[in-house]
């Protein structure tokens, strides 16, 4: 058997075969000789991590290893990534990347067996001959050799709250290898009954009590996915990998309210939101050696469904008012295709070179209506097709100094149909600059510049309807992709037997951002804004109290803050960006207890983020507490790793505050609310009114079981 290990550093550009036997011997390391806490060894600037150091874990998947990487954090890339573009998630499988749009990196390593993990490799993402990567990166060295039979992981997770219990969360997989074909089939369902109640206070202008809402709200969701992935490698070197995912998003939402008013008769309000989506993706590669280089082809097809329903409803229980209630149907058609090819070589003097093309299509198609009249600009069809060409570059230029470029531009044409569609092109360059450096073995320093394209939401350019909030936005089809210069500098420290230190201070400067701006005198629509500052500091750490006395006890600690601005297109007032996080933590403590299958821990997070500001009003949300856990795992009961959790210890509360800015136009002695003659403005004009509420949902049990086979 042979198995196909990419390249780590500019020295081995091409894939490396190891034998099986050397595999096993790499796998097998006599418990004498395994260090008293995870401490890695150092090769080649790696850092390396065998698989046999886990085995105090009883890991079933490749995620319960790697989630005890210390200092390491998964990070998914970028949500908005146009097309495939390069390398963004800081996970690579046996040297490659992860392809796909479906699936990240956590889908995919809770699908590897814990038996099928050869090592661990964390490295600096500049000396790889991959683009795009930087910072720290993981690399998964594994074996699909199961001597012919079967292998697989499965997860129950079920939960218990006030608002509903939760029966249906899991996964499995099951794997098999058919001569030199490794095949892959899972099931899972990402579920979810949520909810939380409370009482929202309505105030005027001047803070005076309108009427009050006791509110109940519940949310449920069921997301099955159903994959098959298909992985070869022949005796030359040659890989072939194809994936085929489909799933479904059924979501359901309500929020019951009680509304009472001094002097009226109460009302019932129901606001239900309703999506029955289906997804399908193909996604395909092909690896092979040509003239003294590596070509990869990859292609994908992903398709979407999304029909959506919301309505709001009044019941008067004064037995005069007729009840009245308002429907808004849209369903969604989106698709993205798109071709990618990357070639890369090296030269002598080792110096790796790379050409990247991509090319694509995306569309999205809307029809929408509100109680049963199509909404203006809400029937439309949205494509873009897109071109881009990067080169690459990548050489070591000095001990234990390496540099990566990238360099190139994308091309694009955005059509839209309907009364106010249009079409328009843009020319758009790209390219990177990274330097690693390891001025110590037991320290990476990387620096890296990036110029890249966002990609916009289709669903900004059509208009549509929000019934809950009165929210609504006219679509503006003069949109522009957002361009974003980023600056980062990280520091990785490995402390050794106390763990691992990871420090990251970014800066954006973004062009053409995002936000809601006039279209007319009475409506918006998210539009460009000239320019956005956003900055941070990040910090992730992972201290091991071993060397206390403490064995098997280990404290993990994550954290950032982060500033952003820009000029409100309203007031002018410089301003945070819209939603944007403020700052963010959650430490965790674990205590494997040693000589046992015993575990147990406790932690907390919580965040913050900016206002979400539009026009006529703005919207903020606060947690009144940290989200707090404790928990205890039995590793081997009867051959199950069985985790009892109980989350949401400190209770926490989640308020929400709506500031609409208007007046009202109600003649006097009659009913008036923020929904009944009320004339929406700007927010530089009069206060309206003001709907702050508070949510609470209690404890949260939580039983996760998990085995493999």
């Amino acid at each position: 058997m042979l198995v196909m290990v990419a390249g780590i550093s500019p020295a081995a550009a091409q894939p490396v075969q190891i034998a099986a036997d050397q595999i096993e011997s790499t796998r097998a390391i006599p418990d004498g000789d395994l260090p008293a806490t995870l401490q890695p060894r150092t090769e080649n600037g790696r850092q390396i991590f065998p698989a046999p150091l886990f085995d105090r874990f009883n890991p079933r998947t490749a995620l319960d290893m790697v989630r005890q990487v210390p200092g390491f954090t998964i990070d998914t890339g970028d949500d908005d990534e146009r097309g495939l573009g390069q390398a963004d998630e800081n996970v690579l499988i046996n040297g490659a990347r992860i392809a796909g749009k479906t699936v990240d990196a956590f889908t995919v390593l809770r699908r590897i067996s814990a038996d099928n993990v050869i090592r661990l490799e964390i490295v600096d993402g500049a000396t790889l001959s991959i683009s795009g990567l930087s910072g720290q990166v993981l690399n998964l060295v594994t074996s699909t050799d199961t001597g012919g039979g079967v292998s697989g992981n499965f997860r129950w997770a079920p939960r218990w709250r006030r608002s509903g219990n939760n029966w249906l969360e899991g996964e499995a997989s099951i794997s098999k290898r058919i001569g030199k074909t490794d095949v892959t089939f899972s099931i899972e369902n990402d579920s979810f009954r949520n909810g939380a109640q409370g009482l929202e206070d309505v105030l005027d202008g001047t803070g005076a009590l309108l009427f009050q809402r006791d509110e109940v709200a519940r949310f449920q969701g069921d997301r099955p996915v159903l994959s098959a992935t298909v992985a070869r490698t022949s005796a030359a070197g040659a890989i072939f990998n194809a994936s085929l995912t489909g799933g479904l998003n059924h979501f359901d939402e309500s929020v019951t309210s009680l509304r009472t008013e001094a002097g009226q008769a109460d009302i019932i309000e129901l606001f239900t939101g309703r999506e029955r989506e289906w997804n399908a993706e193909l996604t395909a590669d092909y690896e092979f050696d040509l003239s003294g280089g590596r070509l990869k082809l990859i292609g994908l097809q992903r398709l979407e469904h999304s029909p959506f329903r919301n309505f709001f409803g009044r019941t008067f229980t004064d037995g005069i008012t007729p009840a009245s209630g308002s429907q808004f149907n849209r369903t969604i058609d989106e698709g993205e295709s798109v071709l990618r090819s990357e070639y890369s070589w090296r030269t002598e003097g080792g110096t790796d070179w790379g050409i990247n093309l991509e090319g694509a299509y995306n569309f999205l198609e809307s029809e929408a209506a509100l109680d049963g009249t199509p909404v203006p600009n809400a029937n439309t069809k949205v494509t873009e097709y897109r071109g881009e060409l990067i080169g690459s570059f990548g050489r070591t230029i000095g001990e234990g100094l390496t540099l990566q470029a990238t360099l190139g531009g994308e091309y694009s044409e955005i059509s839209q149909s309907g009364a106010r569609g249009q079409t328009r092109s843009f020319v758009r360059p790209k390219g990177s600059l990274s330097l690693a450096w390891r001025p110590e073995p037991d320290l990476d320093i990387s620096l890296s510049l990036e110029r890249s394209v966002g990609q916009l939401d289709f669903g900004d350019f059509v208009a549509s309807v929000d019934l809950a909030n009165n929210a609504n936005s006219a679509g503006n089809p003069g949109l522009v992709p957002p361009q974003t210069w980023r600056g980062e500098l990280e520091a990785n420290k490995n402390l050794g037997p106390w763990g691992a230190l990871t420090v990251n201070i970014y800066g954006e400067k973004i062009t053409d951002i995002v936000d809601s701006i006039p279209i007319t005198a009475t409506t918006e629509a998210q539009g460009n804004l000239d320019s956005a500052t956003r900055y941070g500091v990040e910090l992730t750490s992972s201290i091991l109290l071993d060397p206390l006395g403490w064995q098997g006890a280990r404290l993990d600690f994550e954290g950032e803050v982060r500033k952003s601005a820009l000029d409100d297109p309203l007031t002018g007032i410089s301003r945070r960006i819209n939603d944007d996080r403020i700052f963010f933590w959650e430490v965790d403590f674990r205590h494997d207890v040693p000589n046992s299958n015993w575990a147990w821990g406790f932690g907390a997070e919580d965040f913050r983020s900016s206002d979400f500001l539009r026009l006529d009003q703005f919207t903020s949300f606060e947690t009144r507490a940290p989200f707090a856990w404790i928990f205890v795992e039995h590793k081997d009961l009867f051959g199950l790793t069985v985790n009892a959790r109980l989350n949401n210890i400190l209770d926490r509360g989640e308020r929400f505050t709506r500031t609409a800015f208007g007046r009202f136009d109600t003649p006097s002695g009659t009913y008036a609310g923020p929904d009944t003659g009320f004339v929406r403005g700007r927010r530089d004009g009069p206060l309206g009114f003001v709907e702050d509420r508070v949510r609470t949902f209690g404890l949260v049990y939580r039983l996760t079981v998990s085995g493999s086979f």
